[in-house]
Parts: C-alpha cells; sequence; structure tokens
C-alpha cells in the first residue's frame, strides 16, 4: 500500500494546526508527511515538547504507509499568537476544546487572520458548525472535517456541512482530503455526533450493558467483536452485509424474514449510565486486561494490526467498492 504526497501544484501548502493534543499531533505528522509547512499554535507552554514527542511516537505508521519521514519536522514551526499563526495558512485545521464558546472565539480570530483563500475545517466531534460559525461574518467558510482516530491512519474523515456552508467549500475540503490519501464522506445534512460517533455510541452503550450484567466480561467481548462484526464490517459495512444475509433476494428478502425479530429485539437492548458502580466495574475490568501493556504499546499494536489490515484490503478488488 503506496501513498501518495500531495504535488507541487496544490494549492495547499502551508496548514495551521490549532491545538498541539492527540488529534492536533496526528493531522501535522499527516500533512508534514505529505511535504507541507505546518505551523501548530496551542497556547500551552509545554506544547513544543508534547507535538515533537507524539510525532516520533506515530513516525513508525507513517512510514508504513509509504510516507516519507526523513526529517519530518524540518518544515514544522510553533506559534502562541493565533493570528499571527493562520496569517499565511492555505488550511487551518482546528482541534480546540469542545466547548462551543471557545471554538466560536477561536474562529472568530481566525476569519480576521487568515488569508481568504484558506479553507477553514474544525475537528469537532459533535458541535454543530453551524453553531460555531455564529460569530463569524461569512459562516459560509466553516466546515466540520471530522477524522476518525488516530487521522495519520484511519482513512475516514467526515466533511459536515453547516447551514450556511458553501457548495464550494465542500468542495474545496472532499479535494483536500483527498489529496492526502483519506477517504471523505460529505454529509448530507447537519446532526449532532455525525455518522461514525453515533454508531460506535450506539454500539458501545450496549457493550457496557453486557458487561455490567454479567454476559460477558470487557476482554470476552472485545474478543467477540474483533472475531466477527469486526472482521465482516471492514469487509462489507451493515447494510452490504444483511443484503448478503438475504441470499439471493438481498436486503428485502432479510427484512421481510429476519428484519421484524430484530425490531421486536431493539426494546430489550441495555440502557446503561455511567454511575459510580458501573465506572468501577468498567475502570476494574480494563486494568486487569489491559493494564499490565503501557498505552503506547497498546497503541503502536493497534496501527500494526490496522495498518496490516488496510493493506490486506486495499489488494482485494472490488468494482462496488464506491457504489
Amino acid at each position: 500500500m503506496n501513498a501518495h504526497t500531495t504535488d507541487a501544484h496544490t494549492p495547499y501548502r502551508r496548514a495551521t494546526v490549532i491545538g498541539g493534543g492527540v488529534i492536533g499531533i496526528s493531522w501535522t505528522g499527516l500533512f508534514l508527511a505529505h511535504g507541507m509547512d505546518v505551523v501548530v499554535t496551542d497556547p500551552r507552554p509545554d506544547v513544543k515538547d508534547q507535538v515533537l514527542a507524539g510525532l516520533d511516537e506515530i513516525a513508525p505508521s507513517l512510514a508504513q504507509l509509504g510516507l516519507p519521514t526523513g526529517d519530518l519536522t524540518a518544515r514544522l514551526h510553533f506559534e502562541t499568537d493565533l493570528a499571527t499563526a493562520v496569517a499565511d495558512a492555505d488550511i487551518v485545521q482546528e482541534n480546540g476544546p469542545e466547548r462551543l464558546a471557545v471554538k466560536q472565539e477561536i474562529w472568530k480570530t481566525v476569519e480576521q487572520a487568515a488569508p481568504a483563500r484558506a479553507l477553514l475545517a474544525t475537528s469537532t466531534s459533535g458541535i454543530p458548525a453551524t453553531a460555531i460559525a455564529q460569530a463569524m461574518r461569512q459562516p459560509e467558510r466553516l466546515v466540520v472535517g471530522h477524522p476518525f482516530n488516530p487521522p495519520h491512519l484511519v482513512p475516514l474523515v467526515e466533511i459536515v456541512p453547516g447551514e450556511r456552508t458553501s457548495a464550494r467549500t465542500l468542495r474545496q475540503a472532499h479535494d483536500f482530503y483527498t489529496a492526502l490519501g483519506k477517504k471523505p464522506q460529505i454529509l448530507r445534512k447537519e446532526i449532532p455526533g455525525f455518522v461514525a460517533n453515533r454508531l460506535q455510541s450506539a454500539l458501545f452503550r450496549e457493550c457496557v450493558h453486557l458487561v455490567t450484567e454479567g454476559v460477558v466480561t470487557e476482554a470476552e467481548l472485545d474478543e467477540i467483536v474483533t472475531d466477527s462484526i469486526g472482521l465482516r464490517w471492514a469487509a462489507a459495512g451493515p447494510f452490504r452485509t444483511f443484503h448478503l444475509g438475504g441470499g439471493p433476494g438481498g436486503l428485502p428478502h432479510f427484512i421481510q424474514h429476519l428484519g421484524h425479530a430484530m425490531e421486536a429485539a431493539w426494546p430489550g437492548l441495555g440502557s446503561p449510565t455511567f454511575d459510580e458502580p458501573t465506572v468501577a466495574l468498567l475502570t476494574g475490568q480494563a486494568e486487569q486486561a489491559f493494564g499490565d501493556t503501557p498505552i503506547g504499546e497498546l497503541a503502536a499494536r493497534r496501527d500494526r494490526a490496522q495498518i496490516a489490515l488496510m493493506r490486506a484490503l486495499a489488494e482485494t478488488t472490488d468494482p462496488y467498492a464506491q457504489a
């Protein structure tokens, strides 16, 4: 699986990454590996050390994707003043705190200081672009560019318009993320949590229910998922999976014969809460199942497996993959 870097003719050569946390570091590494100049802006005094350490951790994954990682930080700069940081940006990727008032203030400043040509994207996990752009004079410029963590590795980027986001901005965002080797999806309407996080939340709610009810442990549930629907959905999503489950009759046949039984079970799904006993149970089981291995090593194992899976899937030929 060979990744490609953005060519010299792309309009996006200079990126500003707002926020030097986990998501910001991941975006920064990806942009740098694609030959872009990157400015990271974050008011924390230790942000430079944190970003450099994070880039060292993800560099092996970038290399496995076929991206150049030699002198990765040669085009990396840091700037604490937000207006100065975005003054020459072609793309501004914001990953600030998930607080509406903070994001509104950030984007008010960015809009005033960034070039008119700049693509403006927020990595918010659930706050609508419509709400964030309320303080902007040109809300049509802002779009949600929500990655699935970690952004340098997982292909999906959800592009979510606000009520006034322009079609031009959507096209720009789609072209930009595609040039980075991502697989962007433009959502047809704005919805809290977008799509991937809503699906993840729905499944995790039932995971928590099954564990708290004593049906399985966390470790056992993880194995069940990775040995069944995790593998299946990596090759074919839920709808195609059930379309295949219907045999020659496809999805209509599946719904006719199995759908009503599935629907009847929906009210029996769990509705757990993160109360004190639940948190204590989940924390204890996580410590028992994963606590002996450092987080960094667990993440490295995950990334190696993810890359191997992506590489295997890339080698398959599926003319209907984009249908």
